[in-house]
């Protein structure tokens, strides 16, 4: 059930099961949510605030139209949740795990996300306009119409993730891990015609 406060501040939800909750258009602001578990909660047009979400576990979980700011995703894991929409300013994301889950249209823009693991994941459109993903985890993403200007991949393991909209020429690529299909896409997008050796 929605709950009705549009307002909650510097509550102690250490530990707590979230699981089932329902919050349409909520502040929460300084919030302790650090090693919160949560199966199927969902969370539409709420703002979070200076927020820790700490060690925390969710599962199938939608934070829908969300905007995060200055919150902490130390260790936290995320396994199939929706967040489609969101968008986060000045968090952290330090060891944070993602797995699969769909976060089209997220706003990550300029986010450090060097210590962060995502797998499987659709950021379809995604907003990672100068993200800081040196030597991060991102494979097998559809990254399909995402917006990587100026983002910094250098190191990262970009195995499997479609980089059909990437352009080369824009973005750190230097050490990153790629395959064999996305380094025909990228030398083709460079410009460059790839062909059979010259003959002897």
């Amino acid at each position: 059930m929605s709950d009705p406060e549009a307002d909650v501040r510097d509550a102690d939800w250490y530990g707590e099961d979230l699981s089932g909750r329902e919050h349409t258009g909520v502040a929460f602001s300084g919030v302790d949510l650090s090693e919160t578990t949560d199966d199927g909660a969902v969370f539409t047009d709420c703002t979070f605030r200076d927020c820790r979400f700490n060690l925390s576990r969710h599962t199938e979980a939608a934070f829908v139209n969300c905007t995060f700011t200055g919150c902490s995703f130390f260790q936290a894991e995320l396994t199939d949740c929706k967040l489609t929409g969101s968008s986060f300013e000045r968090c952290t994301f330090d060891l944070m795990t993602v797995t699969r889950g769909d976060w089209s249209f997220v706003g990550l823009r300029g986010a450090d996300l060097r210590r962060a693991v995502f797998t499987g994941t659709r950021l379809r459109e995604a907003d990672l306009t100068g993200a800081r993903a040196s030597g991060a985890t991102l494979v097998n993403l559809d990254l399909s119409g995402a917006e990587l200007h100026e983002a910094d991949l250098g190191g990262a393991d970009l195995r499997g993730s479609d980089l059909s909209t990437l352009d080369p020429r824009t973005v750190v690529l230097a050490g990153a891990q790629i395959d064999i299909t996305q380094a025909v896409a990228l030398v083709t997008a460079l410009g460059l015609d790839v062909r059979p050796d010259a003959p002897d």
